[in-house]
């Protein structure tokens, strides 16, 4: 059983780990700047900062996103282009304008439609599809683990439907919130209800994902701050990548062809990685603060602040 007291450890073995290494960090900082923080860990708001700042260099986050938005490219359009084959030709004009492919590189799409089609997939084919997607799955798996610093679960045939649901259900997600929007565009008050339904995909999106490929082993509740500053953050993010994105693939387009759109594509991704992960973090460290507020989110019944691998945190 760990501490519950909020403070828990990278290691995740209890509270002095993270106190000590925060100490050890503010030795080597010069006398203003030591009281400067301390000052700022006695507020709430500052103490989130600092920790999640902190946190946030040690685990190496702007690497760890680099690397899911890497597998996400090479996990997720592969697996569109296999639903898509599956669908009738029109799909693969819906699939392009939801992923705002330019003119210029659309033949690219249809020819790899094309080629897939020929090739019929078939099971085989499939199968390799979705087991090389599972690395998605997995290297996400390793950066919640060492967001909420506990045990990776064990990889078996047991967890292979909780990587495949994580791949499809981010497959779908890329697609569904731009599929909705313009149906429910016309629906009054106008522009209200596709926010609303973004905003609830995200949401679960953001909930579900780190729950099933961490097998329980964070209570959903803990995980609620993080899925719920991810979903908000998303708000404007969204439209303003749906802004930015078209314009971006025409002009990489232009000057680099389907190189300079598979990096637009991955720059986009990179940053959506990014956010997702550094939310997590954030609401980690919101759920296990040692405040008025994280022991309300770990609930009064003795939620433990550092979630124990295995079983849902109760």
């Amino acid at each position: 059983m760990t501490s519950t007291s909020g403070e828990t450890g990278e290691d995740g073995s209890g509270s002095t780990t993270a106190p000590t290494t925060t100490h050890a960090a503010l030795s080597r900082l010069p006398p203003g700047l030591q009281r400067m923080l301390v000052r700022l860990r006695s507020l709430w708001l500052g103490r989130i900062l600092v920790e999640s700042v902190g946190k946030f260099v040690r685990l190496e986050m702007f690497d760890r996103s680099m690397t899911i938005a890497a597998q996400f490219f090479t996990a997720v359009f592969p697996i569109l282009i296999l639903f898509t084959t599956w669908a009738s030709s029109r799909e693969s004009n819906w699939l392009a304008d939801a992923l705002s492919v330019p003119e210029e590189t659309r033949s690219v799409l249809e020819d790899a439609l094309q080629g897939a089609g020929g090739a019929s997939f078939g099971v085989l084919g499939t199968l390799i599809v979705l087991a090389s997607a599972t690395s998605l799955s997995r290297a996400l798996t390793r950066a919640f683990t060492a967001i909420w610093a506990i045990p990776r679960p064990r990889s078996n045939l047991g967890s292979v439907w909780r990587w495949l649901s994580v791949v499809l259900v981010l497959s779908l997600s890329i697609v569904l919130a731009r599929a909705t929007s313009k149906p429910l565009d016309s629906v009054p008050p106008d522009g209200v209800l596709p926010i609303i339904v973004a905003f609830a995909l995200d949401l679960a999106v953001a909930l579900f994902v780190p729950w099933v490929l961490l097998s329980g082993a964070v209570h959903p509740r803990l995980l609620a701050p993080g899925a719920l500053i991810f979903a908000l953050l998303m708000l404007p993010v969204r439209p303003a990548t749906v802004a930015w994105l078209p314009h971006a693939l025409v002009t990489s387009a232009d000057r680099y062809g389907a190189i300079g759109v598979a990096f637009t594509y991955l720059a986009c991704l990179y940053a959506a990685s990014l956010c997702f992960l550094a939310t997590t973090l954030i609401g980690k460290v919101i759920a296990t603060d040692r405040g008025e507020l994280g022991q309300r989110i770990r609930g009064i019944q003795g939620l433990t602040g550092s979630p124990r691998h295995g079983s849902p945190s109760a």
